[in-house]
Order: structure tokens, then sequence, then C-alpha cells
């Protein structure tokens, strides 16, 4: 073989490489690319999920802070209904105590006045 063509072989060989070289570059290059992006897409529905948490969060935390305030409201209003039972009670004996009519231990009024 003459060796210009053993020359012109090993330059068409190192041609060849080189293009190789380049398109695996590219490839690979395209392939880190679309990973960034995928990583990118991910972090950012990461963050809207979390943000998503958050709001549900609050909004549970809202949910328990009025449920605790109806709580205390309704105990309060049953403390009251206590109260206003016990006060109707005492002004009910007070009333039996006055009342000529009513006897005694019984809290009853008799159908028809003694006479």
């Amino acid at each position: 073989m003459d060796t210009g063509v053993i020359i012109a072989i090993v330059v068409a060989v190192i041609v060849v490489l080189i293009a190789a070289m380049v398109v695996l570059g590219s490839r690979k290059s395209k392939r880190i690319e679309q990973h960034r992006v995928e990583a990118r897409e991910h972090r950012d529905l990461a963050e809207q999920t979390r943000l998503e948490a958050d709001r549900t969060a609050a909004e549970a935390d809202e949910r328990t802070a009025r449920a605790k305030q109806e709580a205390l409201a309704a105990e309060q209003q049953r403390r009251e209904a206590e109260l206003s039972r016990a006060q109707a009670q005492e002004l009910h004996d007070r009333a039996d105590e006055l009342d000529p009519d009513t006897e005694p231990d019984r809290g009853e009024t008799p159908a028809e006045p003694r006479a």
C-alpha cells in the first residue's frame, strides 16, 4: 500500500472517531440538559405540593381553633343555663316558702285553698 493511502485511512479513522465523539458528547449534553429540566420540574412540583400541604394544614389549624372556640362557647352557655336553673329553683323555693297555700316539704300547691 502506498503511504498516501495509509495516511488517508488514518486521517479518515481519526475524522470518524472525532465525529463519533462529537455525536456522543452532544447526546450526553442533551441527556444532561434533559435531566436538568426533569429535575426542575420535580422541584417545582415538590414546591407546589408543599405549598398545598401548608395551606391544608393552616385550614385544619383554623378549623381546630374554631372548634375549640365553639366548645368553649358551648361550655359557657351550659354553665349559664345551669346558673339560670339554680336561680329559678331558688326563686321557686322562696315562692314556696312565702306562699301560704303551699304544703311544706312537698312543693305542691293544693287544688283548693284551705278554709
